[in-house]
């Protein structure tokens, strides 16, 4: 074998057992109608493959699963979509669209049905975990397994930064409201978001922090964040609710936390025990965006998680839990 087909692992022209195992599923992006909306989303793995919907949150959008889609895509299905308001989703002016964490379950159930999605995994995070709630609430057939990285179910998770935001829920003064949009809707504020709790703030990518930021920064987007973090408090009065259905559905629950999140604790990771007893519980040495720092890791425990408990299995075996 010459040194260049030694390099390229061809033998003959023909690509090696080795060249297939590195090869990576590449990543489509589509937008799709539903609800009125022109929903963005990311695609990667085979069309028969089972689903895992990966669902982001505040201020980000399916950008930040760019490095762990096609660490799945090899096994999986994966599809991950912009929430309305967040992203490259697009709201048509004058839909009187409403902003609440109802209505963005409401139209990400509605793009399960365009994608004809009818059983999934859910990865959840931040504001992608009451909307994914929501959705395994309504439907908890079709929610097969569910993985939270961040993305809090109960009130001991909630941390004192949710100060100003509780202040903001129980008096929505345009004087309190100005106080979040000051103190957080800023590329400041996002930055901080990013890099809070990482050992090496450097080591996050900018461009995630900074796609965020410009399209925060958009005509009018900043009043839809603002509305989001007022309606927010229905996600807490929800806890109960979300609780009933683990306890009643027992799911297969990975919580998988960057444990120096300044928003969702760790206890917040542990809370989903006394509703779900085995559910697996991983914190990770880093902040909030614990997929910027640790990606390799949440995938790696993803992929153990699934294989056991993911959305291949037939309602048999769940019954059976």
């Amino acid at each position: 074998m010459s040194d260049a087909t030694s390099r390229t692992g061809m033998k003959d022209g023909t690509p090696s057992h080795h060249d297939a195992r590195l090869s990576v599923p590449p990543t489509s992006i589509h937008r799709v109608e539903a609800d009125g909306v022109q929903v963005f989303y990311r695609a990667a793995g085979d069309a028969g493959a089972p689903v895992v919907l990966l669902l982001h949150g505040f201020p980000s959008s399916s950008f930040m699963f760019r490095d762990l889609i096609p660490r799945l895509a090899g096994d999986y299905r994966v599809i991950a979509p912009d929430l309305p308001g967040f992203g490259f989703t697009e709201v048509p002016a004058g839909s009187n669209y409403i902003y609440s964490f109802d209505r963005l379950a409401q139209t990400i159930e509605a793009f399960t049905q365009a994608l004809k999605i009818n059983r999934y995994a859910i990865y959840v995070f931040d504001y992608g975990a009451p909307t994914g709630f929501r959705l395994a609430m309504a439907h908890p057939d079709r929610v097969t397994a569910i993985v939270s990285q961040n993305g809090n179910a109960y009130e001991e998770g909630l941390a004192d930064a949710w100060g100003p935001i509780r202040k903001y829920w129980a008096a929505p003064t345009a004087e309190n409201r100005d106080v979040i949009r000051r103190n957080i809707l800023t590329p400041e504020g996002t930055r901080w978001q990013y890099t809070h709790g990482v050992a090496c703030p450097d080591s996050v990518p900018p461009e995630s922090y900074t796609l965020d930021t410009a399209l925060l920064e958009r005509p009018g987007n900043k009043e839809i964040q603002l509305d989001l973090f007022l309606d927010y408090a229905s996600n807490v009065k929800l806890y109960p609710k979300f609780q009933e259905y683990f306890r009643k559905s027992k799911p297969p629950l990975l919580a998988i936390w960057g444990k120096n999140d300044p928003f969702f604790v760790p206890a917040g990771a542990e809370a989903f025990r006394h509703d779900l007893p085995s559910a697996k519980v991983q914190f990770l040495e880093t902040g909030h965006f614990a997929i910027e720092t640790h990606v390799v890791e949440i995938a790696s425990a993803m992929q153990d998680f699934l294989a056991a408990n993911g959305p291949d299995r037939t309602p048999e075996s769940a019954a059976q839990r």
